[in-house]
């Protein structure tokens, strides 16, 4: 496991050192040898004065991904059976801590467990588990890790149970995101893959689901769902099955949802699966237990129609989301190469958005006629993006903040200055050119009347804080409550002022008595230990000794300090003030977030405006700065339509550098085209083809411009993709029992409306298998389902589908052979990476294997054995029926035959050529039937061997 935060050797300072003694060592170990057996992926770590430490497995871990080295590991305590050369230990700093356990939360999908300490640790006393934490409820730490670094996804967590009721199995879901305050259920039906639960996993971009637990692993529905779970990096939390009970749930939600909601009246309490579902999480989450989440949360129903639906695979074959362990920096995903967001509002909704793409087409147009308004107006564009946007903080977690009243000043103040950016704002859409006047109307209903709305509810806060914040101070980073806001803090001031004021008069008139320049040698200062006090140094210390009235504090290496009776009064005043003033001060600020919390509601509404208008700036910033812009497809309604790109391009690879991206044209044509077949050279570019044609229709429905010049598109209910399947041996799932189990999934998922992308099925076990298995999963495709397919596959034979089916066409990709010696296999090659009509003959392997390098004997071999296994399939294929000639040949010479078989069929005698029963065929003598079949036979026979299909099948007559 390797994290992507570079911590170095000494990740955020110098690594701390555990103090204990010997007794304290033998205790905790002890203490940590009694602690019960978390659960695999949970890290437990121990918070110390200044720092944490870790022990066990988990030392070496962190040993490994966060100082790269074993050899910053410690050994506590003695020898003992489960540690002979004692406890591996090691710490962390702050820094490093909080970088770790975000990079473990966020991106790793770990579990975390504090304990602290309280009194005397000594024999491992005193330690109790503090707080814990996981992927999908960082509530915990949240205030603790994400202060000063934005969180860019919610983290989402979901529970299930499903149901099985004479044979039809239902599945009921609930999920709550605390980070947005919001609950959510939903209740369908699904097969015994569970592909709509993994679609509706995708959808809501879930961190964690919670299941009942099932330790003797006889349930096949939960073994199901732990697989899938696993496939979409989702991490399983098992509770006991009495938590999915929905007997107080009505009670539950009256106590968690806002006013708005009339409980008893709730649609979903017509979920009862869903409802026994929300219940755990409810529990899981421990929601009522803090009275901060009392009325504040929404419950919504989640349709799973109402968007495309995606599968993990899809997400890989795409590449949608970064991969933690790719290189290849933020361009590498889809996700990354759109984000160009500027507030982690609009990153967390981007996120949201490319997992849920719209299937209502005039949700669609009305996205893509938003990006096209900034396309064209560049300058209202960066405005936005440099003036306003880059300028408004996370409004969603400042909510939050100011919810639990943990907010500070700081946070109504960050509100405060974006209250003051949206008349500029509403001023600067109002500007905004348009091309076509009916975009101004989508403009009003999506943005302006909205922001201006909100601006105007906005006004009261506005006015809060310039009437009770020192804005002045704001420049030092200093925020404060302005003194004449209150006449007792005013009061409080003034008499600090006065005892300050007497703390200079003291430090001038001391420099006059004993004769001290106030500047240089006699210095006035706020000692950590002693107070106000004055200094000299140690040159001049000798000035003050035996002098009545003052008092010699103590000597450190700057200097002397001292006092006199004058500067401790007015040194005592000033600080019994201070704390008066910082105390009323506290009050004040307690009432101010109080006020400020009452405008939540219009905050979070206000945050949801900001993301949108971010995200469509963003998609308009990708499509001007692309390496060659991006067009406005044309979207037509589910079920209509077909799909053709001119010069598409795959939008992460065109952008790499030193890489000049060849654009391809796409037809696919409703019946006349709709399953197409792509061969081609390895290398040559067949899988970006494919991959590339399903990133734009994703784009599409979500509402971006494509990377093609012309594009028409019609809505996919569905992207499924079976691209390659990586084994499982610890878990028992092979290469290729991953790839049937993928591809299971699209034959029970798939319908008409849906895109299927297929990369080299079959190659898992052997060629025959393979072939028989790749041409029945076609055929299944082709005349069952009849979806939108593409096929990139290494079985050549696979192409005289299109004989049979006139909704299959054959694409290949090219590339230029040049022969350079005397067998088939010594030539070279040139990927041209252009896709045509027609079918590859070859797949030039071992050409390949030499562009890698191979070692020259082993080329020579795999030349020999191929030109061996070619000759000795040459015959195989002669008599097995695969063709091995063109589609212009073999349609040629398949019309030939049936004109062959017509002229001999009307030269027989009238009994033979019309048929009838046994006996009247019998007339026709056997001499008779082959004469004519001879004669007919020298009639074609100078056409039969022109064309090379005919002259194989029919030589021999």
């Amino acid at each position: 496991m390797a994290f992507n935060i570079q911590y170095g050797k000494n990740p955020g300072g110098e690594k701390p050192q555990l103090d204990m003694d010997n007794a304290a060592e033998v205790g905790f170990c002890s203490f940590f040898s009694r602690l019960p057996k978390v659960p695999e992926g949970t890290i437990r770590l121990f918070e110390r004065p200044a720092y944490y430490s870790l022990h066990g497995a988990d030392a070496v871990l962190v040993a490994t991904i966060v100082y790269n080295t074993t050899n910053a590991i410690k050994f506590l305590g003695g020898k003992t059976k489960a540690w002979p050369s004692g406890l591996p230990s090691i710490t962390l700093n702050m820094n490093a801590a909080k970088g770790f356990l975000r990079e473990a939360l966020t991106a790793r999908q770990m579990r975390i467990e504090i304990y602290s300490q309280e009194g005397n640790s000594k024999n491992g006393q005193g330690w109790s588990l503090s707080r814990q934490a996981s992927p999908g409820n960082i509530s915990a730490l949240e205030d603790l890790l994400f202060t000063s670094h934005d969180l860019l996804s919610s983290p989402i967590v979901m529970s299930l149970k499903v149901a099985t009721k004479d044979g039809s199995r239902t599945v009921g879901a609930a999920f709550a995101d605390q980070t947005s305050r919001s609950l959510g259920v939903a209740e369908f039906a699904d097969n015994d893959l569970f592909s709509n639960t993994e679609s509706l996993i995708i959808q809501l971009s879930v961190k964690e689901c919670v299941i009942q637990s099932d330790e003797k692993h006889t349930d096949y529905d939960l073994a199901k769902i732990r697989t899938m779970l696993e496939r979409c990096g989702v991490i399983l939390t098992e509770i006991k099955s009495s938590y999915f009970n929905s007997k107080n749930i009505e009670q539950d939600l009256n106590r968690l949802l806002t006013s708005k909601y009339t409980v008893q009246s709730l649609p979903e309490l017509g979920l009862p699966i869903a409802l026994c579902s929300l219940s755990a999480i409810i529990s899981n989450l421990a929601l009522l237990t803090d009275p901060t989440n009392h009325a504040v949360f929404s419950l919504r129903t989640h349709d799973l129609s109402q968007h495309m639906k995606l599968d993990a695979s899809a997400l890989s074959a795409l590449n949608l989301l970064p991969n933690p362990n790719d290189l290849g920096g933020k361009n590498s995903s889809l996700l990354g190469l759109l984000n160009r967001c500027k507030t982690p509002q609009g990153q967390r909704l981007l996120g949201i958005w490319l997992k849920q793409p719209l299937i209502n087409l005039h949700e669609i147009e009305k996205r893509q006629n938003l990006v096209e308004v900034f396309v064209e107006d560049s300058d209202t564009r960066r405005t936005l993006q440099t003036d306003f946007l880059k300028q408004i903080p996370d409004l969603s977690r400042i909510s939050k903040r100011l919810q639990k009243r943990l907010a500070s000043l700081e946070d109504v103040v960050k509100i405060y200055q974006a209250v003051l950016r949206l008349p500029g704002l509403i001023a600067q859409l109002e500007a905004t050119e348009l091309s076509n006047p009916e975009y101004q109307a989508t403009i009003e209903e999506v943005f302006l009347t909205e922001l201006k709305e909100y601006s105007e509810a906005l006004v009261g806060l506005q006015e809060l804080v310039e009437q009770t914040i020192d804005l002045d101070e704001m420049s030092s980073h200093n925020y404060v409550i302005k003194p004449d806001f209150d006449e007792n803090l005013q009061n409080i001031k003034e008499q600090l002022i006065e005892a300050r004021d007497g703390l200079d008069d003291e430090h001038q008139r001391v420099g006059r008595v004993l004769e001290l320049d106030t500047e240089k040698k006699l210095h006035l200062e706020n000692q950590q230990v002693y107070g106000y006090c004055l200094r000299v140094t140690k040159a001049e210390a000798s000035t003050i000794r035996g002098k009545k009235g003052f008092h010699e504090l103590g000597t450190q290496k700057a200097g002397t300090y001292f006092t006199t009776p004058t500067l401790k009064e007015h040194s005592s005043n000033y600080a019994e003030f201070q704390k008066k003033y910082e105390n009323t001060q506290s009050n004040l600020v307690k009432e101010v977030v109080e006020i400020a919390a009452s405008y939540i509601p219009v905050l979070e509404t206000l945050d949801t405006v900001i993301a949108k208008l971010d995200v469509i700036i963003s998609f308009a910033d990708i499509s001007v700065n692309a390496p060659t812009p991006y067009v406005k497809p044309k979207v037509f309604a589910k079920g209509g339509g077909d799909l053709i790109l001119k010069e598409s391009r795959h939008p992460c690879l065109e952008v790499q550098d030193d890489i000049t991206f060849i654009a391809n044209d796409v037809e696919l044509c409703r019946d006349k085209g709709e399953f197409q077949i792509i061969t081609g050279p390895n290398m040559g570019g067949k899988s970006t083809y494919i991959r590339q044609i399903g990133v734009i229709a994703l784009m599409a429905q979500v509402g971006c411009f494509v990377p093609a010049t012309e594009a028409q598109l019609p809505i996919f209910d569905c992207i499924l993709a079976r691209v390659g399947a990586g084994d499982s041996q610890l878990k028992g799932v092979s290469t290729f029992m991953a790839e049937m189990l993928e591809t299971a999934t699209i034959l029970r998922s798939a319908t008409k409306d849906s895109l299927i992308i297929i990369d080299e099925l079959g190659r898992g076990t052997s060629t025959y298998d393979g072939f028989g298995l790749a041409w029945a999963i076609s055929e299944y495709i082709v005349k069952e389902i009849r979806a939108f397919t593409l096929f990139a596959t290494h079985f050549h034979e696979l192409t005289t589908l299109s004989q049979q089916n006139d909704n299959v066409r054959n694409l290949q990709v090219k590339a230029l052979v040049t022969p350079r010696g005397t067998g088939t296999q010594d030539r070279d090659i040139t990927l041209l990476y252009k896709v045509e009509p027609g079918v590859s003959g070859q797949s030039y392997g071992i050409c390949v294997a030499e562009l890698a390098n191979f070692p020259e004997s082993v080329v020579k071999l795999a030349k020999r054995k191929a030109d061996e296994l070619e000759d000795f399939g040459e015959d195989a294929t002669t008599s097995s029926g695969f063709n091995k000639h063109s589609r212009e040949d073999t349609e040629a010479g398949t019309k030939l035959v049936d004109e062959f078989l017509a002229t001999w069929a009307a030269r027989l005698p009238s009994s033979a050529a019309e048929g009838g029963d046994g006996d009247e065929v019998m007339k026709a003598s056997k001499d008779e039937e082959m004469k004519v079949l001879r004669e007919v036979a020298a009639e074609f026979k100078e056409r039969i061997e022109e064309n090379p299909y005919t002259k194989e099948l029919l030589t021999g007559l």
